[in-house]
């Protein structure tokens, strides 16, 4: 019997839904490299750089470990929270397109661009923020690791705290 034999079919779910997150993570990260070089083409500064190796550290680590538990053979597709997951790409999306091409990863202060009050960004402040937070707990969850879940999480808010505060004294002025 071959090894994709033997592998269940929430293991197989599993796989699909990592391999989305990878694939879409590596896409965002174009897309957002894109944005970042156009808008300090049109005058636009970067803030808070030190923190941002620390971010992309975190997310590198996150995915790696979730693919280090699919291949350990320990990832059970949990249904109702791979659901969940699934549906917070929805406010993601959202996110990302109601900031158009002021979407980055990185803290990108366009002086002259007006704050984008469109989107969930009329209901939050930091709409990506949140995503950010449900995506870090739920894809461990979905893939049956409670332990994963709860320690990104508490790398995360760590993270998101000292960043929300370097983004908000950037965008103090714009309010």
């Amino acid at each position: 019997m071959s090894e994709a034999q033997s592998l269940s079919y929430d293991q197989i779910l599993a796989a699909v839904l990592l391999a989305y997150v990878t694939l879409e993570r590596l896409l965002e990260l174009v897309l957002a490299r894109r944005n970042t070089r156009a808008l300090f083409a049109e005058g636009a500064y970067e803030v808070g750089r030190g923190h941002y190796p620390l971010l992309v550290g975190l997310h590198v680590v996150w995915l790696l470990s979730l693919w280090a538990l699919l291949a350990a053979g320990e990832a059970r597709l949990a249904p109702a929270a791979a659901l969940a997951y699934v549906t917070v790409q929805v406010l993601r999306l959202w996110t990302v397109s109601s900031l158009g091409r002021y979407w980055t990863t990185r803290i990108v202060v366009a002086p002259r661009a007006p704050l984008v009050r469109s989107g969930p960004y009329r209901f939050l402040r930091h709409p990506n923020y949140l995503v950010v937070v449900l995506e870090i707990a739920l894809l461990p969850l979905a893939l049956g690791s409670w332990a994963l879940a709860l320690g990104f999480s508490i790398a995360n808010a760590g993270a998101l705290v000292w960043r929300i505060r370097v983004e908000e004294a950037a965008l103090a002025a714009r309010r």
